[in-house]
């Protein structure tokens, strides 16, 4: 985890707020320079500490909210040709000591202190234990995270707990997330615990999002691909998103991109909802046609110059409808994600049998095959996310076998499909974040053409 880089701070976790905040990582001689830019861009995190890491890069803490996709190029464009800097994000922020002294966690506890006493209760290790040390905020919504607030004596203080909770935090209303549900929509199991109903807006690269927290999902863990997104040259294309969900990737497309037109496609009926409300809300219901219900029953063809399959942990379900949707005359661009599993001995073993599997799959399109590696290994370009500094070279060759067989596979479907080898292309391979312990969450850019 990267979050180990920046050390222990000294300080106890329940004492801050320690959800995960967005930073930039650059070289140390390069720090004041990208400091002063951030401060007159007012996108610099005055509430956390710059530090400086144990490799000797330096990390600036930013809101993410309010970087976007300018920022990170005019940065970049200010530097040496072979220096870079990297967006990522950290767990266990160090704050400042202006945020240290009125800490929204530390005014929770004391806050909690006091009406367990007036309430003729005794605090207790166990209590504060139950505290959570982090939260989303969504304007005047709290999301709390499942595992607090589970000690039996909070449920006999009653609505009070939550009203001293959303004054503690200023917050008007209070929510508390569970388990994902297991329906097929992926319907968070979020209860409201104080206010009338659950509909926050979220604002996203200058794009406005509102979706209800107790039906929709959101994942502000998915901001550098959505900035990644809104850079992508989509100018007077069309579209297809077949997870769209509440807009996540669809708007962006569509604002930022430039995609001429965009079918969007989503089967909860909630977040289609809130995909109508959010569509209206940036201006551009009108470049957008939602289709509801099953994308595999989709009935579009021979449409699309780009799909876009954002579910995880895996989209394989998609692929072939993916490839029903290219423009067969010409073909497209496919954006790929999935949790990828990165066991460094796993990857050694897959190496040596990758060749003699597609030899036995597709044996008329090894040579082009070969021919294709050498290009896409001149366009492709090296995973950059600090989030994942410590990968190594095995967890990378782990998503470059993955993605070969991917492009191998994909490549069998779009000749199955129109009856004439395809050749594809890895564009490039962009990690978002670490989903879990050796599981990687990537986005695969895979290019597919026809063979003339």
């Amino acid at each position: 985890m990267f979050s180990s880089l920046l050390g222990s701070g000294k300080m106890d976790a329940k004492d801050l707020n320690s959800g995960p905040i967005s930073v930039l990582i650059t070289e140390s001689q390069f720090a004041q320079r990208f400091r002063e830019y951030l401060e007159r861009e007012r996108v610099l995190d005055v509430c956390h500490r710059v530090q400086k890491l144990l490799d000797g890069t330096v990390a600036l803490p930013v809101l993410g909210e309010k970087l976007t996709e300018r920022h990170l190029q005019e940065l970049r464009e200010s530097l040496p040709p072979e220096k870079t800097c990297t967006l990522t994000w950290v767990q266990n922020p160090i704050p400042s000591k202006a945020a240290r002294v009125q800490s929204p966690a530390r005014k929770l506890c004391r806050e909690l202190q006091h009406l367990v006493s007036a309430s003729g209760g005794r605090w207790s290790d166990e209590l504060e234990d139950d505290l959570p040390c982090s939260w989303q905020r969504h304007g005047d919504l709290i999301l709390l995270s499942e595992n607090s607030f589970r000690a039996t004596l909070w449920k006999e203080l009653g609505p009070e707990l939550w009203e001293t909770v959303a004054s503690a935090l200023g917050a008007r209303r209070i929510a508390k997330r569970g388990r994902i549900s297991p329906d097929g929509v992926r319907s968070p199991t979020v209860t409201l615990l104080l206010g009338q109903d659950g509909w926050v807006e979220h604002v996203d690269n200058g794009i406005r999002y509102m979706f209800d927290v107790t039906r929709c999902m959101f994942s502000p863990g998915n901001i550098t691909e959505k900035l990644r997104v809104a850079s992508l040259p989509c100018a007077g294309e069309v579209l297809v998103d077949l997870y769209a969900g509440i807009g996540y990737f669809t708007i962006p497309y569509l604002i930022h991109a430039g995609a001429a037109f965009v079918h969007a496609c989503e089967w909860n009926p909630h977040a289609v909802e809130a995909l109508r409300k959010n569509l209206e809300l940036n201006g551009v219901q009108n470049r957008c046609q939602i289709h509801q219900g099953d994308n595999r029953q989709l009935e579009l063809r021979d449409v699309a110059n780009r799909v876009n399959l954002g579910l995880l942990p895996s989209s394989e379900e998609g692929w072939p409808i993916a490839c029903q949707l290219l423009r067969k005359g010409t073909g497209g661009i496919l954006h790929i994600h999935q949790n990828v599993e990165s066991f460094p001995a796993k990857a050694r073993l897959h190496s040596g049998h990758l060749e003699e599997q597609q030899l036995q799959q597709c044996p008329e399109q090894a040579v082009s095959k070969r021919q294709e590696d050498k290009t896409g290994q001149r366009n492709r370009r090296s995973p950059k996310d600090a989030d994942i500094i410590d990968s190594g070279r095995e967890t990378r060759a782990e998503w470059q076998k993955w993605a070969e067989t991917t492009g191998m596979r994909i490549r069998v479907l779009l000749q199955q499909l129109h009856g004439k080898p395809w050749r594809t292309n890895i564009l490039h391979i962009e990690p978002v974040k670490s989903y879990a312990p050796h599981v990687y969450h990537i986005v695969l850019d895979m290019e597919c053409r026809p063979l003339s």
